[in-house]
């Protein structure tokens, strides 16, 4: 019988998603060999109760357990040695600011498993929270639009009770006739299409986005190459792209001169080139005025020049100043707004984690119960006390080179 914990999240500010909501444990403990403990929380979007009022056991600790499953990473004094841990640890790309994270994983014997990197034999992700993020970022990045001209109303997502409230929202109001780019087309940028879309906000391909103005709200979704050409001139080699994107250059440019609003849902190689430079964001013809960078990978190792850091939901957006390249107050006129938030799907907590955690129960749990899974295997970070060969790149980081 595998035990499984579901723990209190600890990071500041607080997430307010779960892994499993309560239906997903009843269910799990159903249908598999599986027990499972959840840590008692007030922050949780699923309270206390409904897990009670579904049968599952709370515990404040949770050391009898095999597995401990929690969403973002967990504070290094909080960790159990000689545990199996589930989280987002966001230090595949080696994050400095989670290196103590990934010492302290060794140090404590701990087999991390990363969802970011829970793949099927393609590489392609198995679970992930992106389709919520793209949603949220999408309807901020209209929030943000409407806060720097207002021109519209629009209640924040984290103040709806779920989508269905925002869907009800959009069908009352009035948007004026913008110019929305979205780059990326993949889970994140699937759910911010989805977004665009509930709003009533027409899609038009990239040539008529450039070619034409409109008396309605349109977006253009862009794929890599649309804007990324080779440096040599010959033609986009897609495959190429993703294996050596330093050959490639920005093409972005008409787009920057065509848009009021970018929303940037691609997974950035930082051997890519960047949309544009923070030279560009000077020029008089950069009509972009509010940027939602959803990828949120931070300057200067970033796609968009002007992600100086990541924004709070209590806190989404900041201004940048393209004369002092430094923070400003936002929604002053010769600012550009960006809204930077890098835990989106929290704003919309009990979709994105029962969405979530479905995918759990029917890709990985069965996984757990192998006696050999390649699939975990994958996204095996740390064992043993030591980076798993896979991983091996990450010991510089580690040591702090």
């Amino acid at each position: 019988m595998l035990k499984i914990g579901i723990i209190r999240e600890g990071k500041v500010p607080p997430d307010a998603r779960v892994p499993l909501n309560p239906s997903h444990c009843a269910l799990a403990q159903k249908e598999f060999p599986v027990n499972i403990l959840v840590q008692p929380s007030e922050g949780r979007c699923f309270a206390d109760g409904e897990y009670l009022h579904a049968g599952i056991e709370l515990a404040e600790d949770l050391h009898s357990c095999d597995l401990l499953m929690g969403v973002k990473e967990v504070p290094v004094d909080l960790l159990i040695p000689e545990k199996t841990y589930f989280i987002f640890s966001h230090t595949i790309k080696e994050q400095t600011y989670n290196r103590k994270l990934l010492q302290a994983v060794l140090a404590k014997n701990i087999r991390l498993i990363d969802y970011e990197v829970l793949t099927d034999e393609q590489g392609q992700r198995l679970i992930a929270f992106g389709k919520f993020a793209g949603m949220v970022g999408a309807h901020n990045a209209l929030w943000t639009y409407a806060q720097r001209t207002g021109k519209f109303q629009l209640k924040r997502m984290k103040d709806c009770k779920d989508y269905a409230e925002a869907i009800d929202l959009y069908k009352n109001t009035p948007w004026p006739p913008i110019k929305i780019v979205l780059t990326g087309s993949g889970r994140v940028g699937i759910g911010a299409a989805v977004v665009l879309r509930d709003m009533g906000i027409r899609e038009v391909d990239p040539i008529e986005f450039l070619m034409e103005e409109f008396k309605e709200p349109v977006f253009t979704i862009l794929h890599s190459e649309d804007y990324a050409g080779r440096k040599d001139r010959h033609h986009f080699d897609k495959p190429r792209f993703h294996s050596h994107p330093e050959e490639y250059r920005s093409i972005f440019e008409p787009y920057f001169q065509a848009a009021d609003v970018m929303i940037n849902g691609i997974f950035w190689n930082s051997r890519a080139p960047a949309f544009f430079t923070k030279e560009d964001l000077r020029r008089p013809d950069f009509r972009i005025r509010v940027i939602a960078d959803i990828t949120c990978d931070l300057a200067p190792i970033s796609s968009i020049p002007a992600t100086l850091k990541a924004s709070t939901i209590a806190d989404p957006v900041f201004g940048y100043d393209p004369f002092t390249e430094a923070e400003c107050v936002p929604y002053q006129e010769h600012c550009i707004d960006v809204m930077s938030i890098d835990n989106l799907p929290n704003e919309l907590p009990r979709d994105a984690s029962t969405a979530f955690g479905s995918m759990f129960i029917y890709r990985i749990l069965p996984e757990l119960l192998k006696e050999k899974s390649e699939v975990l295997e994958r996204a095996t970070i740390a064992e043993g006390g030591k980076l798993t060969p896979r991983y091996g790149y990450l010991q510089g980081y580690l040591e702090g080179y």
